[in-house]
């Protein structure tokens, strides 16, 4: 039995998120996500050298979002996010993009 609040079902705009209600959800900036995923990868690259792969798959999503136009592959990118940081030490560049990129990204 699953204890996630779904929210009114009958309403998608009316949902919480973790005890806050959100009214409406705005894309974020694919740019602006770009951008963080490219440095998340460089952060990778130093820091965690077998955990680029990953990295590489969230900038793959998001181009390919930016090149037809759907929304980026949300499944794909919670999935690299999550095996980052179940890797990423407390404190490093690594987990701070993924934090962001997650939050970002509301996954």
């Amino acid at each position: 039995m699953s204890t996630y609040h779904y929210g009114n079902v009958n309403d998608p705009g009316d949902f919480t998120d973790h005890g806050r209600v959100r009214t409406s959800y705005t894309t974020p900036d694919l740019g602006m996500l770009m951008d963080v995923a490219d440095q998340l990868t460089e952060t990778l690259h130093a820091e965690y050298p077998g955990l680029v792969g990953s990295g590489e798959v969230i900038q793959r999503e998001l181009a390919r979002s930016a090149d037809d136009g759907l929304p980026p592959n949300r499944g794909r990118i919670r999935s690299a996010l999550e095996t980052i940081a179940i890797a990423a030490s407390a404190g490093t560049g690594s987990l701070a993009y993924t934090r962001h990129l997650t939050q970002a990204l509301g996954l």
